[in-house]
């Protein structure tokens, strides 16, 4: 299924909106777009949610048809089982988060630990847990990592666009991490020049406009297949004004989305047509 991430609309619910909207004025949205999945990334006010708002929140989407998905960061035994008790209330079954928080960077001995620890839950709840690519760990340590924990409840987040920070290129890190892939950052990206041409800025653009091989990402991981979903997020920088970003951060939903839709057509009638060709 191919769906937003709260990333999809980052300006939109910032502080420099001059009304931002909540989470269920988002879902609508998000259905009349035509995607079937959001995912509250890094959503702050989520944690401050009673059980009846997380109750409210489950129903609509439901009654929309969208499926539900949670994002945070870090590892942290008492932080991961807080977020598995939210995914409960909300009936989510894939939680993305990052080894790293803000407040707690673990080696990666400790973060197994860690990982260890928490793991056997998720693994009764039926929830993923999926450690994002980016540019603070090299995807090898994250593969390592998830090899060395070796639960069928724990996987990758693949977004190839974090790690060439880091210096690693997009199809090394889709080739290494395919395998254990469980949720796909959709986020297509460009080098710039800054101004009088000197260095390069980068930042986001429209799906197939820029350097991430989204088709061979596709291919490789094989979503549909394997029931993995795609989530939209941006890296928009800051246009002129509120009104301008806004209207170009709706603009690539739309797009992107669209950009997907054709790619599950395209695979689902590629399947159809070799599926027939064996009868």
């Amino acid at each position: 299924m191919i769906g937003l991430s709260t990333y999809a609309f980052f300006w939109q619910i910032s502080e420099r909106a001059p009304e931002a909207p909540g989470l269920n004025a988002l879902l609508p949205r998000t259905r009349e777009l035509g995607a079937q999945v959001f995912q509250i990334c890094d959503y702050p006010p989520l944690q401050t949610y009673s059980d009846a708002q997380l109750a409210d929140l489950k129903k609509n989407a439901r009654d929309l048809g969208i499926t539900l998905e949670l994002g945070t960061k870090g590892v942290q035994h008492e932080h991961l089982m807080n977020y598995l008790r939210v995914a409960d209330r909300l009936g989510a079954k894939l939680i993305r988060s990052m080894v790293n928080a803000p407040d707690h960077r673990p080696t990666l001995s400790e973060a197994e630990k860690l990982l260890r620890t928490s793991i056997p839950a998720y693994e009764a709840s039926g929830v993923m847990l999926a450690l994002e690519t980016y540019e603070q760990l090299s995807s090898s340590d994250i593969v390592a990592l998830v090899e060395s924990v070796g639960s069928k409840n724990l996987g990758i987040c693949l977004d190839p666009a974090n790690c060439v920070a880091n210096l690693e290129h997009p199809l090394a890190v889709i080739d290494r991490c395919a395998p254990y892939v469980a949720n796909l950052h959709v986020k297509d990206f460009a080098f710039t020049r800054r101004g009088g041409w000197v260095g390069f800025t980068l930042e986001g653009c429209e799906l197939g406009k820029g350097l991430l091989p989204y088709d061979y990402m596709i291919g490789k991981v094989d979503p549909e297949a394997r029931g993995i979903n795609q989530v939209v997020e941006h890296w928009l920088t800051w246009q002129d004004d509120y009104e301008k970003t806004a209207r170009i951060e709706n603009e690539w939903n739309a797009h992107n989305l669209e950009r997907m839709r054709r790619s599950v057509e395209t695979d689902s009638a590629s399947r159809q047509r070799t599926a027939g060709e064996k009868q």
